[in-house]
């Protein structure tokens, strides 16, 4: 090979290589770097608290959840304005406003659907688009899929804009209205139950309750002559029911009414406290209504028996006080135990804890009112026990066996020998 065939094998080389150089950056998406790091919705940070709703939307320009905040919070439109979870709301927009952009990607169409940021309008869109409203100018983004497999972030892209970004941060959001809704009902403690009375749809009762409020177990009332119960643990199941309870579903009540088969349940706190339900079951869910009330009589007996006993320490504690002032001569106050005035036979102290009982009513039914609940089933199958579930199983006694009720028949005499 000579020196110019050489020299020309190398030029077209060259020029090859700057052709690809040339394709494959045209081919990149194009950013500044400046851009990397930046915020991703910069027109949201510090307004967070201005936002006034949310709109998730998925293909085909299907509206999934409907998020609007009013004077009592917010609410989930698609569940006919039943609270949504406030703490997960701001969760989301915190995300939002935390959000970085980190690497730009594609700004091809054709390739948005592997970033799941194409647009929602097409029937089977990957994206999903959130709409902001509140601020000065509405605010869009279509999230796509988060990136953990390739360290985290997710795709995301501004409608009407070409260019797709991956951000810090997961993005991920649910996009099922139930998904949105305010879950907690009541955290009452079984400590504070005197009492639950549960009555089947037969009209059949169960009672169970404490003697005193530091009992540790709850009894069983009018146990049948000749049955126990299984244990002494049996009944404090039913007394959990309303600590921790979460819904899983919430339906206007006018939309989802009581069965014909119901159970209801009166659940009854030392301190005048009653929470009331009925339950049923209807096509594999387990439904739930609840009220609040106080009992009035009870709450007056609590408030003067807690008096009484505080003026009883405070007299005790006075006492020990002023003995021991006296044995030491002291010149010291012996009273600087409890003020009596303040914890026995005091309006001021009683009217305090009926204000307390009423506000705790006042939020209950506020949470209740209106609307059917669906339960978890290890929550409602506590309303729906008997007597039979508290006791120990009857005893069976077996069958007296024909053969054995016979007489046995005598054995023939043994001859002696040679006779």
């Amino acid at each position: 090979m000579n020196a110019k065939t050489l020299y020309t094998l190398i030029a077209v080389a060259v020029m090859a290589l700057i052709v690809a150089i040339v394709i494959n950056s045209s081919n990149k998406p194009q950013s500044d770097v400046s851009d990397q790091a930046k915020p991703l919705l910069p027109a949201l940070h510090g307004h967070v608290n201005d936002v006034s709703g949310i709109t998730l939307t998925g293909a085909d320009n299907k509206v999934l959840v409907t998020l609007k905040r009013g004077g009592d919070g917010w609410s989930v439109a698609e569940k006919s304005g039943y609270p949504a979870d406030l703490a997960k709301v701001r969760e989301f927009l915190l995300k939002l406003d935390a959000a970085t952009l980190i690497e730009a990607k594609t700004s091809n169409p054709k390739h948005y659907a592997d970033l799941g940021v194409d647009d929602v309008a097409a029937k089977d869109a990957k994206g999903l688009l959130v709409d902001i409203a509140g601020l000065s100018a509405p605010l869009k983004l279509i999230i796509g899929n988060y990136n953990g497999a390739g360290g985290g972030g997710t795709f995301v892209r501004l409608p009407g804009q070409d260019q797709s970004w991956l951000t810090k941060g997961n993005l991920s959001v649910d996009k099922n209205a139930v998904d949105w809704e305010k879950r907690d009902l009541t955290d009452i403690a079984d400590a504070r139950l005197m009492s639950v009375v549960l009555t089947a749809a037969d009209a059949k009762v169960l009672k169970i309750f404490k003697e005193h409020a530091g009992d540790a177990n709850f009894k069983v009332a009018d146990v049948p002559k000749g049955r126990e119960t299984s244990s002494e643990f049996a009944a404090n199941t039913l007394g959990s029911t309303l600590a921790g309870l979460k819904a899983e579903d919430a339906f206007a009540a006018k939309d989802v009414a009581p069965g014909e088969k119901v159970y209801k349940a009166e659940y009854s706190t030392f301190d005048g406290l009653v929470v009331d339900v009925s339950a049923w079951e209807k096509d594999g869910k387990d439904y739930a209504q609840f009220s609040a009330r106080l009992d009035t009589a009870a709450v007056e007996a609590q408030i003067a028996a807690d008096q009484a006993k505080a003026k009883a320490e405070s007299d005790a504690a006075a006492q020990a006080a002023s003995n021991k002032t006296a044995e030491s001569k002291s010149t010291a106050t012996p009273a600087q135990a409890l003020k009596p005035e303040e914890v026995s036979g005091s309006e001021k102290d009683r009217q305090r804890r009926l204000n307390a009982l009423d506000k705790e009513v006042e939020a209950l039914n506020k949470t209740f009112s209106g609307w059917t609940f669906v339960l978890p089933s290890f929550k409602y199958s506590n309303l729906t026990k008997t007597m039979d579930d508290m006791l120990k199983p009857l005893e069976q006694k077996k069958p007296i066996a024909k053969d054995a009720a016979k007489p046995a028949a005598p054995k023939p005499a043994i001859k002696p020998p040679g006779k």
